[in-house]
């Protein structure tokens, strides 16, 4: 009986749980056993491992986090730690090795099933939705429920006092949960890591609507934007919009917690079944995504290094509404 390792890697994401009970049971259907790592690839290293069965996995589909834990580990960035993990492997007879995780996590996959020749399958989890390869990543739709919910309440005390509220959204590299939320939250202007900010277009854009308009302006900042984030953005706007009552909300990690939404629970379990039916199929070194609604695999060395292109339809479109 051929055994499968799994592991999650990077930031939590909700959904993780689910994509993890998916791999143990269709595992367990199709004839394979399942070697779950615990603190992802620092786990691996110090073979901190136990053999899991399907009733190892009941009721966790709707827990965020994961249950599995996650953690930083610059050891396994050395040739030196990639290869006591690939000595565990090995002596374990794990022949195959499913990451849950973002690119950083692939990467690294990558680099362990390159130099000592170990069957990797990336299963993309990561809230930013920045990964080449899925049009939609486990964990995104939540994250951005979350930071609606978040932007709707903060919308009511804004227009309660006239007040200008800068809202920063998770988004380093990458504005698909700005670009969202900011459409679903009625925001007046979205800045996005992709596209230029000029601060004087975002002073006369702002003047705009705030004249038209007379009432309150709720802007939405992804924390990678030039701009610097929505704390740097208020100290170069404060001056010029003296006569509002500035505020900045970071709505920060509460955007990674909560259980994950139907969307993600489905999505989750389709891409956990589908790295193991990947395995089965003898694939190695790919990540299963979603294209299109179908299952699409695309080579790990493809899903990281490189920047997802946003919907710039979306983002004229969210300037039609403002």
């Amino acid at each position: 009986m051929k055994t499968i390792g799994v592991l999650t890697s990077g930031g939590d994401s909700p959904g993780m749980n689910a994509a993890f009970r998916a791999v143990v049971r269709t595992a367990f259907t199709e004839g394979f056993e399942i070697v779950a790592f615990r603190h992802g690839f620092k786990g691996l290293i110090e073979g901190n491992f136990k053999k899991v069965g399907p009733t190892d996995v009941s009721n966790i589909i709707q827990r965020g986090g994961t249950i599995l834990k996650s953690a930083r580990c610059d050891e396994f960035r050395t040739e030196e730690g990639r290869a006591k993990a690939a000595e565990v492997l090995k002596d374990e007879g794990i022949e195959n090795l499913i990451i849950i995780g973002g690119d950083g996590s692939f990467q690294g996959g990558t680099l362990l099933a390159n130099e000592h020749d170990i069957s990797v399958i990336g299963i993309p989890a990561t809230i930013d939705n920045d990964l080449v390869g899925s049009d939609e990543t486990i964990g995104y739709d939540t994250a951005l429920n979350t930071a609606m919910d978040a932007i709707d309440k903060i919308r009511d005390t804004a227009d309660a006092h006239d007040r200008l509220f800068l809202v920063e959204v998770m988004g380093r590299d990458a504005g698909f949960i700005a670009l969202e939320t900011g459409i679903a939250g009625g925001a007046e202007l979205i800045l996005l890591p992709e596209s230029m900010t000029n601060i004087d277009e975002v002073r006369s854009s702002l003047n705009d609507v705030l004249k038209e308009q007379r009432r309150s302006s709720l802007v939405v900042v992804a924390e990678g934007d030039e701009t610097g984030g929505a704390l740097k953005l208020s100290e170069k706007l404060r001056d010029d919009f003296s006569k509002y009552e500035m505020r900045v909300c970071i709505l920060g990690h509460v955007q990674r917690g909560g259980g994950p939404t139907a969307r993600d629970r489905v999505l989750a379990s389709r891409l956990g079944a589908a790295a193991v039916k990947a395995i089965k199929d003898g694939h190695s070194k790919v990540m299963v995504g979603i294209v299109n609604n179908r299952i699409k695999i695309t080579p790990l060395k493809m899903t990281f290094g490189k920047r997802k292109d946003i919907n710039f339809e979306l983002l004229e479109l969210s300037k039609t509404l403002r």
